[in-house]
């Protein structure tokens, strides 16, 4: 068997059992769930999830590392080469897709938080630090630049987060008040129109 083939499945087998773990860990958290459960769910055998990783610690910590890669790739939206509007738009429909598609991993970090983070790696906090500290000064340019109306970053950012992830964290409360059974792709797209020109008729420059 060639390299390329050796790295072909475990790169499949290692999506699997991220994928089976984070679909774990979402309901019962890292404390309970087990490595037998992770293997029965991702359909191999125990040893070989062992094999990839030495605990489910690493597993966990693995899930996490995957989840703020994929909010990483949405904050790349914010950019100082970008115009404002364009940029804060694209990076709220990131967010909502990364929510719609990963409803698992989303509620997994809720949870997570939830409990105090007691589990959240330490440098992966640093690093959502450090990427924070990175967009406010994007975004403190655009205002000082006249581009956008004065606002506090931070405070900006969290607001975003809580409108993205709402749909997936707390799915059973949009569908009430969206009056359905179950949110389509269609509900997550009114969501981005809606919560971008809110959020951008707050941010116009002042004339």
């Amino acid at each position: 068997m060639t390299d390329n083939a050796d790295e072909r499945i475990r790169a499949r087998n290692v999506l699997k059992i991220l994928k089976a773990a984070t679909e774990l860990f979402s309901r019962k958290g890292l404390d309970g769930t087990r490595i037998n459960e992770i293997a029965e769910l991702s359909g191999l055998p125990k040893g070989n999830v062992y094999y990839y990783f030495s605990s489910k610690e690493e597993i966990y910590k693995a899930t996490i590392a995957h989840l703020i890669n994929s909010w990483d790739q949405a904050f790349r939206h914010i950019s100082a080469d970008r115009e404002p509007a364009e940029a804060i738009e694209a990076y709220i429909k990131a967010k909502l897709e990364h929510a719609r598609r990963n409803i698992a991993e989303t509620r997994l970090f809720a949870n997570e938080i939830l409990q105090g983070a007691e589990h959240l790696p330490a440098d992966a906090r640093q690093h959502m630090r450090e990427v924070t500290a990175e967009k406010a000064e994007v975004l403190n340019a655009w205002v000082a630049a006249g581009k956008l109306a004065p606002v506090d970053p931070r405070h900006l950012f969290i607001m975003l987060w809580s409108a993205t992830q709402f749909y997936a964290e707390f799915e059973a409360l949009a569908c009430d008040a969206l009056q359905v059974g179950q949110l389509k792709a269609s509900d997550y797209n009114a969501a981005a129109r809606t919560i971008s020109e809110t959020v951008l008729n707050g941010l116009r420059p002042r004339t």
